[in-house]
């Protein structure tokens, strides 16, 4: 019994995934010459802000929710990232995914900072109402480090548009003043941006054709599997079986759908509810585990993080695979996966679309003038592409994996900022 549970402890220590995130950007540092004083002051977040929100249930009583802000660091210009609603939010987590959207920042070139926020809860089981009040009270709780020039805050897992709405008007109400530059994946009557909702999708697409082209894979007829089917996969499901490629695998929280032959998405697109939960109308289902051990070509993980271990990491038979979540292979797995000559292109690259069209709707708030859908595909068009060829050359020209030559390059723009300010 003893030595399970030092197992277990041992196998949450290595897939910490703050832990996992300051050892590559140690390396990071290291590869680019930096000295250890860089890697002290961006291993955490400069600030961390751990709230309590009291909101009046439907039923009258009064439940404390403890809510979380990490700005990781603004030297770069001002903070942003999305706000989670999950029953499963840590501390560690939301300092390690500010890490990670600081990371993304440098990578595609935004003049932002990386934050995180999130709040543990379980909107699946709360009314419209009780997800209003705490959405306000969570901004009410962190107004004073947000804010248009400061932290800008987006969607996340099990937020959307309209909970972006209602923080947007809280903190137009503290602010008193129309605040749009506030908060972006917003509604777009409320100044929000065309192709917002779908973004990291298509940056995730953008990356898969880029990454076939290296592969040499056509991606009409290619072989492709998704885990998830919540926003991002959902989308890139629709974006890959419309640019011709073969979906024979998709899953959610209850299970997962496997056809050699193609998955009619459009069906299960209609079929989903809110959540991207789909698979529970159907007998014929197969495990997580199988789906991320089908023979493909490529390998989207859009769920949770650390499904690809170095337990399961040899049994991956795809060429390509593709991170459309956070985190989801963890360090060992990298490793195998790159050794066994799998092109693995990592979430800080593969996502940054979503931040990337997020800081398009900022400068259109700022600007107070907003830009047609086809001008934002092509902006981000332009942008995942030359980041993608600048981290695949990265990781050609200095031998290291594709993981760390983002990092390489995401971190840079942060430590030099930082120079340049004197901090270090």
């Amino acid at each position: 019994m003893a030595a399970g549970k030092a197992n277990e402890s041992q196998n949450l220590e290595k897939h910490d995934v703050l832990k996992s995130t300051q050892t590559v950007i140690h390396k990071a540092l290291e590869k680019l010459g930096y000295p250890e004083e860089v890697f002290e002051l961006l291993k955490e977040p400069i600030r961390m802000m751990v709230v309590k929100i009291p909101v009046r249930m439907d039923d009258g009583s009064t439940k404390i929710f403890t809510g979380y802000r990490a700005q990781h660091n603004d030297a770069v210009g001002p903070t942003k990232g999305g706000i989670r609603f999950h029953p499963n939010v840590t501390e560690k987590e939301v300092k390690a995914l500010s890490i990670w959207m600081s990371l993304k920042c440098g990578i595609v070139d935004l003049p932002y900072g990386g934050a995180k926020g999130g709040i543990i809860c379980d909107p699946r089981v709360m009314s419209f109402r009780e997800l209003e009040r705490l959405s306000r009270g969570y901004v009410r709780a962190v107004s004073q480090i947000v804010g248009p020039t400061k932290d800008i805050p987006a969607p996340d897992v099990f937020t959307n548009s309209q909970i972006m709405a209602w923080m947007m008007d809280e903190y137009s109400k503290i602010d008193e003043f129309n605040s749009p530059g506030f908060i972006t994946g917003k509604p777009l009557v409320l100044g929000g941006s065309h192709g917002r909702e779908s973004a990291t999708a298509k940056g995730v697409t953008i990356c898969i054709r880029e990454a076939a082209k290296k592969k040499g894979i056509e991606l009409v007829g290619a072989r492709v599997v998704v885990q998830g089917f919540g926003n991002a996969g959902s989308y890139l499901s629709k974006f890959l079986h419309d640019a011709g490629a073969k979906v024979i695998g998709i899953s959610d929280a209850y299970g997962a759908l496997y056809d050699p032959d193609g998955l009619d998405i459009d069906y299960l697109l209609d079929r989903r509810d809110s959540f991207g939960t789909v698979t529970k109308l159907f007998n014929d289902t197969i495990t997580n585990k199988e789906l991320l051990e089908l023979d493909c070509d490529i390998l989207v993980p859009a769920a949770i993080e650390n499904q690809i271990t170095e337990e399961n990491a040899h049994n991956i038979r795809a060429s390509i695979v593709v991170e459309a979540a956070n985190g989801p292979t963890t360090l060992e797995a990298t490793q195998i996966l790159t050794e066994r000559g799998i092109l693995l292109v990592p979430d800080v690259l593969a996502s940054a679309g979503g931040v990337t069209v997020s800081y398009f709707e900022w400068v259109q708030n700022n600007q107070g003038y907003y830009w047609a859908e086809d001008e934002i595909e092509e902006k981000l068009e332009k942008v995942m592409v030359k980041s993608f060829a600048n981290i695949f050359e990265t990781a050609q020209n200095r031998r290291v994996d594709m993981r760390l030559a983002a990092y390489m390059v995401g971190v840079r723009k942060m430590a030099e900022a930082s120079r340049f300010r004197g901090w270090i």
